[in-house]
């Protein structure tokens, strides 16, 4: 019986890519001064106060900026830190997030090294990723609101 989790077939990625040149300008305007602030100017919404983080609906949490899946419903957990968590990104593989549309990055800017979490389709900033999650990951990836869209499963 196939699975709709399964890691054979599965490509998260969009079939077409985006402009920066044309994108990049166009930021400020397609997006709110908050949304901004986080997406394009790495900045970090206030610990609860983010729309999604007691969102218990099931479905799948997108891109603000450009709209692909980046986290499922099914991995998000309460880690009482003040943002939404997720064990996982969407398409993630046992360890592998080859197939994912997150990318991580080393980040210096709170003093310590930390690693951000960024969309790969457009480089937005959508928080931080710990080694303190719950198993079989370990990892929490602590996301803002703000950089996310959630869309409910249709039918439920």
């Amino acid at each position: 019986m196939f699975q709709h989790h399964s890691c054979w077939g599965f490509s998260a990625g969009s079939l077409t890519r985006y402009d920066e040149t044309a994108v990049a300008t166009n930021w400020q305007k397609k997006l709110t001064p908050e949304q901004f602030y986080v997406t394009r100017e790495k900045g970090t919404e206030l610990p609860f106060s983010g729309i999604y983080l007691n969102n218990t609906e099931p479905g799948m949490y997108h891109c603000v900026c450009c709209n692909v899946p980046l986290f499922s419903s099914e991995k998000k957990y309460d880690s009482g830190t003040g943002w939404p968590s997720f064990s996982e990104a969407y398409g993630t593989c046992g360890r592998n997030e080859s197939n994912t549309n997150i990318m991580k990055r080393p980040d210096n800017s709170l003093g310590s090294t930390s690693t951000e979490v960024l969309c790969k389709q457009c480089d937005a900033h959508l928080g931080h990723v710990f080694d303190d999650g719950p198993r079989p990951s370990g990892q929490r990836f602590c996301i803002n609101s703000v950089a996310l869209s959630f869309k409910p499963s249709s039918g439920q």
